[in-house]
């Protein structure tokens, strides 16, 4: 019996450690539940996520948003991962920037 790569933990969304880190996805996609969520919260509407993600559909939406409120400390710690990812990506480039600068 085969199994599948992907574990899908909500209908219409995966984690796969293959595909963004292993952070919850929409499935068949590599958009995030957090790109759903922060678009959510700027207060779109699901229709109005659909003109930024033409290829989803309302069933794949409204997935995403009911995982993120059913997960959403394991969502908001993905902001947080992402931000100090950011945060570390900029010192080392105004490190690299002083180093080349000082020879």
């Amino acid at each position: 019996m085969a199994t599948a790569a992907a574990n899908t933990v909500y209908p219409h969304i995966t984690k796969d450690s293959k595909v963004m880190g292993g952070r919850a996805c929409i499935e068949g996609t590599r958009i995030r539940v957090m790109d759903i969520a922060s678009l959510h919260e700027v207060g779109l509407k699901p229709e109005q996520m659909l003109e930024e993600y033409p290829h989803l559909n309302l069933f794949q939406v409204y997935a995403a948003l009911v995982y993120y409120h059913d997960h959403k400390d394991e969502i908001v710690a993905s902001f947080e991962e992402s931000a100090r990812w950011v945060a570390e990506q900029e010192c080392r480039q105004v490190e690299e920037l002083r180093r080349r600068s000082s020879r």
